[in-house]
């Protein structure tokens, strides 16, 4: 019996990475300063894993923005304009993930999606006609290396042929095109690994959780009926995570590999697919740690199922990359009898090797302790919650009259102008905000102070927006730090880290409150800097909440109720807050499901049965009371919904705003398609990317957009808050966009 984990959190325990990588874009460090910082960091990890007593160790989980880019990168699939920049090496990798703009030309960045069902990005490979499929990097090798000179044998890990295929995008090409070049271009990998002394390779397959079927399966049957006639004498895993294998299982455990890693946390059928048959000649890594959530592992349930396998060769793993958990909880400040309940990353790495010496029969205490934590309830619930709950009916979830009602009376209630302007919420949060609200956190400043400061920079930012001519304006949200932390930190039931981060994308990291127990409002959270902000102005100003499938899928949940339960609880407390806006004269009210996909079961067939059937209501209980003057708007981002559009317009939101630049409008085709009945604000610059647009490039985008959905239906805004961006950068895109608007406006008007 022996232990493995799939991947390991790269930012480091202090987020080294990210304040790092940081440094080196403002040119305060350079690249050798930045490569020296990654290089020790990628030691420490190794060594601290060393060190627990993991017996498989992976390497090239390391990454400065995303491993799905690096393996793209990798294998020379980089669109011509980036390979002609006359930029270094890792310039060019960062201008695939960020942009560039500048006298060496002008890059847009790669569209960025989510992660299969967790709130990790991935940037998205473009592969064209005449994308030249070869080796034309080095890191994966330079990793091994680096670990085997400090001795620790590693297995590298790459995103798997099949899945990065599956992942990207083709243009007048299929991927069955790439194929041949794709296959001989891993071939090449595992040579030069195998020259070096590698003894393993891991391919990280997770698209083979999803519905593998009629071309999806072909693809796959072709890859690895193609690639694995050639090892170079490398043993080979295939790890698939974050679901089952039902479709591939019989095809997967014939294929001539010596591992296979499957998830029995949330791979339902799992479980039953093992105990259908389990070759003897291979080793099954199997991932029965969450690496998901941050609760303990359960050590008699996990030793019985593990037990239960008909398995000769068996090692102990993660579920998933320890990526999606905080690094420790020993930085935590929580008391004694909560923390005890926690495991992030390293101590993940503890539970491993307990788990496997209580199988080999060498730690009773380690199992008694782990029993009698798991012998009394944890939370303690909140009878007037439950109360509420309990009290709902069908109605509850609906709001009247109908939409079509409802934008009539709007329209001459906000008598607003064609193709509306606003932005999504939120404004930059200059080092000045974030220390000002540290000095206030800490008490270093008095209440009167910290109001002074916020009401201060809403009144300037309300100024520069009526100045520019928007038409919606917002507050701005400088008294939050999080769009679901503030919530999280203003309600009965959560708890938060100090040092819980998590990556995002790139060096962007969340920090996920925790559902310890039922959820409620006690007091009102958003009401006092947005009713001031309507006071200081004649414009309309939009309430910002953040909508309760949002806050359940960017939280830790809990473990020992549904998620559709904790759901509604959370939606509850946020229709307290809609109608208290409401109350006080707030008019527009954006209500965000920036995750709503992120939950969404992997396979189709299971999409409204465990899922859409209760996130959507979940949503529409929310604002199912409010006053037919009142808009409701919601937004979107970085996610694939054109699939999902009738669920979305089930929401019954007035407008919802979308991302859309970077996937290249390409949602409008769907809104057209299923006859979208909302208003729509399909985002019309990216603002993940430092790049300013100009305002013939958005004029561009907005008639792009009014060619497939009737212009008075449309809304103008970004792609989401611009909470990340410089304030000269966001002011000038948003004084573009703003521009843009009104000369699209004014042609329009003239044509009709």
């Amino acid at each position: 019996m022996t232990t493995s984990i799939i991947g390991f959190p790269r930012i480091g325990e202090n987020r080294e990475l990210k304040f790092n990588t940081e440094k080196y874009w403002r040119n305060e460090i350079t690249e050798d300063d930045l490569q020296t910082a990654a290089k020790d960091l990628r030691a420490k990890h190794w060594q601290l894993l060393k060190y627990a007593g993991i017996d498989e160790i992976p390497s090239n989980d390391f990454s400065f923005f995303d491993t799905t880019l690096d393996t793209a990168y990798l294998f020379n699939i980089v669109p011509d304009a980036v390979k002609q920049l006359n930029l270094s090496q890792l310039d060019r990798y960062f201008a695939l993930a960020r942009g560039y703009q500048g006298d060496k030309g002008d890059i847009k960045a790669l569209p960025m999606k989510k992660w299969f069902n967790t709130n990790y990005h991935y940037l998205v490979p473009q592969f064209y006609e005449d994308t030249d499929i070869k080796l034309s990097d080095t890191k994966i090798f330079d990793e091994y290396q680096e670990a085997k000179d400090a001795g620790i044998q590693t297995r590298p890990v790459i995103v798997g042929p099949f899945t990065l295929l599956s992942l990207s995008e083709f243009h007048d090409s299929k991927p069955e095109a790439f194929v041949d070049k794709l296959v001989a271009a891993y071939q090449g990998v595992f040579e030069k690994l195998a020259a070096q002394g590698a003894e393993w390779i891991q391919l990280d397959e997770p698209e083979l959780v999803k519905d593998v079927i009629g071309e999806s399966y072909d693809l796959f049957k072709k890859v690895y009926q193609d690639l694995l006639k050639n090892k170079a004498g490398l043993k080979v895993l295939i790890q698939t995570y974050f679901g089952d294998v039902r479709d591939v299982y019989e095809d997967l455990i014939d294929l001539p590999v010596e591992g296979i890693g499957l998830d029995f946390h949330e791979g339902r059928k799992t479980l039953e697919l093992v105990k259908s048959g389990f070759p003897d000649d291979k080793i099954l890594y199997a991932g029965v740690v969450n690496g998901k959530n941050i609760w303990r592992n359960h050590y008699e349930d996990t030793i019985n199922l593990l037990k239960s396998l008909p398995v000769k060769n068996l090692v102990i793993s993660t579920s998933c990359s320890l990526l999606h958990v905080p690094f420790t909880i020993e930085n935590e400040e929580f008391p004694e009898e909560i923390k005890q309940h926690f495991a992030f990353a390293k101590e993940k790495l503890s539970e491993l090797v307990e788990l496997q010496a209580i199988l080999d029969g060498k730690d009773k205490d380690a199992e008694a302790r782990n029993k009698k934590l798991f012998e009394k309830p944890r939370v303690t619930e909140n009878p007037k919650v439950h109360e509420r709950v309990a009290a709902l009916n069908d109605d509850s979830f609906v709001r009247h009259p109908s939409l079509e009602q409802r934008a009539e009376i709007q329209k001459k209630e906000f008598n607003l102008p064609l193709l509306p302007t606003t932005t999504i919420g939120s404004f930059p949060q200059t080092k000045e905000v974030k220390r000002t609200r540290a000095q206030f956190r800490k008490h270093e400043i008095s209440q009167e102070e910290y109001d002074k400061f916020i009401a201060g920079h809403i009144d300037e930012w309300l100024k520069w927006q009526e100045d520019i001519g928007l038409d919606v304006l917002v507050h701005g949200e400088f008294e939050r730090n999080d769009m679901v932390e503030y919530f999280g930190q203003n309600l009965e039931g959560y708890l938060f880290s100090k040092n819980g981060w998590v990556q995002s994308y790139g060096t962007r990291g969340v920090k996920p409150p925790i559902i310890w127990g039922d959820v409620a409002r006690d007091k009102p959270i958003t009401v006092k800097w947005s009713k001031y902000a309507q006071s200081k102005t004649d414009k309309l100003v939009k309430g910002m909440l953040t909508g309760p499938v949002t806050i359940l899928n960017w939280s830790f949940p809990r473990e020992d109720i549904s998620q559709r339960e904790s759901t509604i609880q959370i939606a509850l407390a946020i229709q307290d807050e809609v109608l208290d806006l409401e109350k006080n004269g707030i008019k527009i009210i954006q209500i965000d499901e920036a995750a709503l996909r992120e939950k969404l079961p992997l396979r189709k067939t299971d999409w409204y049965s465990e899922y859409l059937d209760w996130a959507v209501p979940a949503f529409r209980l929310v604002h199912s009371k409010v006053k037919p003057t009142t808009q409701i708007h919601t937004h979107m981002c970085y996610s694939e919904f054109t699939d999902i559009i009738p669920a979305i317009q089930n929401m019954d939101a007035d407008v919802i705003s979308f991302e859309a630049s970077r996937s290249n409008l390409e949602i409008l085709d769907a809104l057209q398609q299923e006859h979208f009945k909302l208003q729509v604000g399909p985002g019309v610059y990216d603002i993940h990317s430092p790049r300013i647009p100009s305002v013939d490039e958005i004029k561009n985008t907005i008639h792009k957009i009014i060619e497939k959905v009737p212009e008075g239906k449309v809304w103008i805004n970004p792609d989401c808050g611009l909470k990340t961006r410089g304030v000269k950068e966001a002011k000038a895109s948003v004084e573009n966009l703003t521009q843009a608007a009104k000369e699209v406006r004014a042609e329009v008007k003239e044509e009709l």
